[in-house]
């Protein structure tokens, strides 16, 4: 439940700490009800009391800053301590105690220890880069033993009568500059407020609250303090508001010790972040030594004595409660425990990641097996896999060239394949635990692991998972080699490659992208097909586009089609390639190579013409949902083919878009301005011969 977005436990604490200054104002503004309360003991042991407090949590506080060196808690102690000697002299100023008259040192000395513990605890909240912190701590000492010293001074010119304390009426004559001086208190102790709740937000610490709560109440009593006249109600009323914050904060204390039997963490929560940053790293080096001793003491490697010694090492390290060496102890145990289920939780996942589609299943089960091995423990791992009816253990599947498997456990294992219904793991002896492994639900094969001491139930189902998890495995290696072999006979493995990744490229549509288009045919195929036989024409055909596609595809150019004796080669797409003009213009260049020397040897047979461009075109899927193909369409790629429509055999022509971006030595000649078919502007061409050394 909550109002307006506020959770009702922030309301009803606001509600409650608005409650002193409503009965203030209450009290301002019906003057009848402020009534004279004049009992001077009862003000001396309420104020001495809250000195008492005080003393208490400044002690506390400090040997807290002091073991962990923290700047914060330096501060807030301080504020404590300069505190509680203010109320020690306001309360022993009381008339009546030692004083048979009222002077100024009676009426100023609370408001100034209060506004003296606002610069403190102010000073606390700011933030403590390392080299501010080793300031403040430096400085510590100092404003320690300044603190005693105003004191002490103040104490002597109050106690003994020495002016200016000595004038009772000093308090109204200084009323302006008091004002003053409770206005900026007030604004102080809000913004502390303020500031450690931010750190609430992200510590849920009971001493963080109390601390807040505190100075909340500390801003009203300094309201108080300027309204209120002496020995009214509004008078008491701040003494009241200082007894509830110093009070609510030892008793949040005094919890936390009773809960935790020792006074060490209580202010953990209102550290600096460096300082909570290192005790974390303090206390997780402590639970991993601890964690270490007792896989020795597991191992025989020290005895119980000696665990006893670094247990207690660690109690007097960080003042462990009896109760809370032994939770240490326990939770050590079950980090152990759960360091060792979280090894094997990655070993599944690492299986899992290893069962991606590049890798075979032989080397997916021979990385499996050492996994396990490391992850799982036990004494042997090994994989069988079903074929003809019985288990074959490979030898290179084994990680401890010493494990024999008898043959009525292997025999076993073949009958457990053969029954099992699903991945339930079988014990086949005391120490083999036999987990089948399946593909599309039929048995393929069994994972076999020995531990001496058995298998516990939490054993066998991590054992289960992981069988299943290297079915799975099995299934999407053998399914990827499939799919691999039938998409990459067919298309470019780029296409292949990124169909397989992203099945969702397969719709139709595509994106602008500039590219290099090849276009290459076989200048007099045709005479060449009347005078041979078909047999004679694929054959040619076969060894031609072999050297082909292995020159486009040595550069990583993608075969988008072949038509008759004619093939469409792109450059930059699917795959992204910041040099795609130099990398036709090198597959061109080798393709032309690779064919001039088989035609030499075949007299008759006909050569390529190759025709390159750059340029814009739309890349993707075209086709209909029936029948599609990865193509690219546009100015560029149809300049290309007018190119290599207009190319002698032998030669590589490109357009002036390609040979921009070619290096400036290449071996090319112009062919200036070239009419092409279906083109109303000339194109201008160059025909290539080579590239540098550098590009080739």
């Amino acid at each position: 439940m909550a109002t307006r977005g506020v959770p009702v436990r922030l309301v009803v604490w606001s509600f409650h700490l608005a409650l002193p200054l409503l009965g203030l104002w209450l009290l301002l503004a019906v003057p009848s009800t402020d009534l004279l309360v004049e009992h001077h003991p009862t003000h001396f042991w309420l104020v001495a009391i809250v000195a008492g407090v005080n003393v208490g949590l400044a002690l506390v506080v400090d040997r807290a800053a002091h073991r962990h060196d923290d700047p914060r808690l330096l501060l807030v102690g301080l504020g404590f301590l300069v505190a509680a000697l203010f109320f020690v002299l306001h309360a022993l100023a009381t008339p009546g105690v030692l004083l048979d008259t009222r002077n100024g040192g009676f009426a100023l000395a609370t408001p100034v220890g209060l506004a003296l513990g606002a610069l403190f605890t102010a000073a606390s909240a700011l933030e403590f880069p390392p080299g501010r912190a080793e300031q403040v701590l430096r400085a510590g000492p100092w404003l320690r033993s300044g603190i005693y010293t105003l004191a002490a001074v103040w104490g002597i010119f109050s106690l003994a009568g020495l002016p200016p304390l000595r004038d009772p009426a000093i308090a109204t004559r200084l009323s302006g500059p008091l004002i003053a001086v409770t206005a900026v208190s007030v604004v102080l102790y809000l913004f502390v407020a303020v500031r450690f709740y931010l750190i609430y937000r992200t510590r849920r610490s009971v001493m963080l609250l109390s601390i807040i709560t505190a100075n909340v109440l500390l801003a009203e009593a300094m309201v108080a303090v300027a309204l209120a006249a002496n020995w009214h109600l509004t008078w008491w009323l701040w003494h009241v508001l200082m007894v509830l914050a110093f009070g609510y904060v030892a008793y949040s204390a005094y919890v936390g010790y009773r809960r935790e039997g020792t006074t060490t963490g209580l202010f953990d929560g209102v550290r600096t972040d460096e300082t909570v940053r290192a005790v974390r790293a303090e206390y997780e080096a402590a639970l991993e030594t601890l964690v270490g001793a007792l896989r020795r003491q597991e191992a025989g490697e020290i005895s119980a004595d000696e665990m006893g010694l670094i247990t207690a090492g660690m109690e007097s390290r960080f003042g462990l409660s009896e109760g809370q060496t032994a939770v240490l102890g326990r939770a050590a145990d079950a980090l152990r425990a759960e360091r060792e289920q979280i090894g094997r939780l990655a070993t599944l996942v690492a299986i899992g990641h290893e069962s991606r589609v590049r890798l075979a299943e032989h080397d997916l089960l021979q990385r499996a097996v050492q996994r396990v091995a490391d992850g799982f423990g036990g004494d042997g791992v090994r994989v069988g896999l079903l074929g003809g009816g019985h288990l074959r253990f490979p030898d290179e599947l084994a990680t401890d060239p010493s494990w024999q498997v008898a043959d009525d456990v292997t025999r076993r294992a073949e009958e457990s394949v053969d029954d099992s219904a699903g991945m339930e793991p079988v014990t086949l002896d005391q120490a083999v635990l036999a987990c089948p492994l399946t593909v599309k639900d039929k048995p393929a094969g069994v994972l076999l692991t020995r531990r001496q001491s058995g298998f516990s139930e939490r054993d066998r189902s991590l054992f289960a998972s992981l069988a299943s998890q290297l079915s799975m495995g099995m299934e999407n290696a053998r399914l990827y080699h499939q799919l691999d072999g039938l998409f990459r006979a067919y298309m470019s493995p780029d296409v292949a490659t990124a169909l397989l990744a992203d099945p969702e490229q397969a719709a139709l549509g595509g994106g602008v992208v500039e590219v290099t288009a090849l276009f290459a045919d076989l200048r007099g195929f045709t005479g060449f097909s009347e005078r041979s036989t078909p047999e004679e024409i694929v054959v040619m055909l076969n060894q031609y586009f072999e050297h082909a596609t292995a020159a486009i595809l040595n550069e990583g150019g993608t075969v988008v089609q072949f038509v008759g004796d004619a093939l469409m080669a792109l450059f930059n797409a699917p795959a992204r390639q910041s040099d795609h003009p130099v990398r036709a213009a090198r597959a061109a260049l080798a393709m032309q190579a690779a064919v001039e020397t088989t035609a030499a040897s075949s007299p008759g047979w006909p050569r390529f013409r190759v025709g390159i461009n750059t340029g814009p075109a739309l890349v993707g899927n075209i086709g209909s949902t029936a029948l599609r193909s990865f193509n690219a369409m546009g100015d560029a790629v149809n300049v290309a083919a007018r190119l290599e429509s207009v190319a002698q055999p032998g030669q590589v022509v490109i357009g002036a878009s390609t040979r921009a971006k070619l290096p400036a030595d290449a071996a090319v000649e112009s062919l200036g301005e070239l009419a092409v078919k279906g083109r109303r502007s000339a194109v201008v061409a160059y025909r290539l011969f080579g590239l540098q050394r550098s590009a080739m």
